[in-house]
């Protein structure tokens, strides 16, 4: 019911594909359409890994101690595929974290070594640009700490909801101490599959149009893509490639990152055929290929949250070179079913059975601990 079929086609053959892409040359969307319906995993995955270690240092693996601060759960945008959000009105599951509660979380983390807070929430009718200014202004006076936070589809409600313009809204967020921003809330960055999942949410030229606008304001963030739901081949393809191209203009991603639909406790899993869902073995390929095709994105990052700890693992030989966060707290993929936990232990005991060293990182990439 779900997925049209169909990749972008090209005349090349896998092998000559991967040989240019060795030589420097940038594949075009008909030959990444070419690898992901090859299903030829070995030989796209040593490539990838090849391409990675010529942008990172081969030796090392890195990951960040931070964790995932949702500050509210209230929403109006209702997506399919959500299981986290609650409507306005739900008083019994509906919450906003009182100021006390976001501090002691973030002290929490600073106590392990943490140096970054990932804060995204729903689109909450009664937030203005007010309220960020005076909770990113709060935390800061009390604590040495990165704000990486709000997703764009956040940044456009806000701005909607204060009647101001991207960029207005974005030098206030920053002002107020917004560090940067990540890439939630692109899913797949094509509008046939976003009236699908999310008829009311941010349409594809306002996702990036956020990013680009964060860009020019000297601001960092990440992208990502949610896949395994109702998207092509071709629309992943098409997704990677506005995420190249934005790249190409503003050179702003520092990172992408990929994950595979999680079905559980949402509208979206009922619609989906279970046998249709990526397996390991995709989420693998997919993830190599984003390595090859983004080429001018320096850092893929491992899913762990979403595959597991043992295929977080072997992602790293498929392209990434990073393995995220450890997670203090989960919140979103949780809702839907998915709950893997590690501790900075497990990420050092992962990362050096593959004779790698590992490498406490921060939210922009600077190493903070050798281990």
């Amino acid at each position: 019911m779900i997925k049209p079929v169909g990749v972008p086609r090209g005349s090349s053959t896998v092998p000559d594909i991967l040989e240019r892409a060795l030589e420097g040359e940038r594949i075009s969307d008909a030959d990444a359409g070419t690898l992901l319906e090859s299903r030829d995993l070995v030989a796209v995955g040593r490539v990838a890994d090849e391409l990675r270690g010529r942008k990172t240092d081969p030796d090392r693996v890195t990951f960040i101690i931070d964790r995932n601060l949702n500050y509210t759960n209230v929403c109006v945008t209702d997506c399919d595929f959500c299981a986290f959000y609650r409507r306005p009105g739900d008083v019994r599951e509906g919450y906003l974290l009182p100021k006390a509660v976001i501090f002691k979380k973030i002290e929490e983390t600073l106590a392990i070594g943490g140096t970054g807070v990932l804060m995204q929430g729903g689109h909450h009718p009664d937030l203005g640009i007010e309220y960020y200014e005076d909770l990113f202004r709060s935390i800061k006076a009390r604590y040495a700490v990165h704000l990486h936070a709000l997703s764009p589809p956040e940044i456009q409600h806000i701005a909607r909801r204060s009647k101001l313009d991207l960029p207005r809204t974005l030098t206030r967020l920053r002002d107020a101490g917004l560090d940067s921003i990540p890439g939630g809330g692109g899913e797949i960055l094509v509008d046939r599959v976003r009236e699908l999942i999310a008829p009311k949410k941010t349409r594809t030229a306002e996702w990036l149009n956020v990013m680009r606008h964060a860009h020019r304001l000297g601001m960092s963030t990440t992208a990502t893509m949610m896949y395994g739901h109702v998207e092509t081949l071709a629309e992943r393809v098409e997704h990677m490639r506005r995420i190249r191209e934005l790249q190409d203009e503003t050179r702003g991603f520092r990172a992408f990152i990929s994950w595979t639909f999680q079905a559980d406790g949402n509208r979206l899993g009922d619609k989906v055929p279970r046998e249709s869902m990526p397996t390991s073995f995709d989420y693998l390929l997919t993830q190599a290929v984003s390595r090859i095709y983004l080429d001018n994105v320096d850092h893929i990052q491992s899913s762990w949250v979403t595959q597991g700890m043992k295929i977080g693992q072997v992602a790293l030989g498929f392209g990434a070179d990073d393995l995220g966060s450890i997670m203090i707290e989960e919140n979103v993929v949780s809702a839907a079913g998915t709950t893997y936990r590690a501790t900075t232990e497990d990420f050092v005991r992962t990362i050096r059975a593959l004779g790698k060293v590992p490498v406490q990182r921060d939210t922009l990439y600077r190493e903070v601990k050798v281990y």
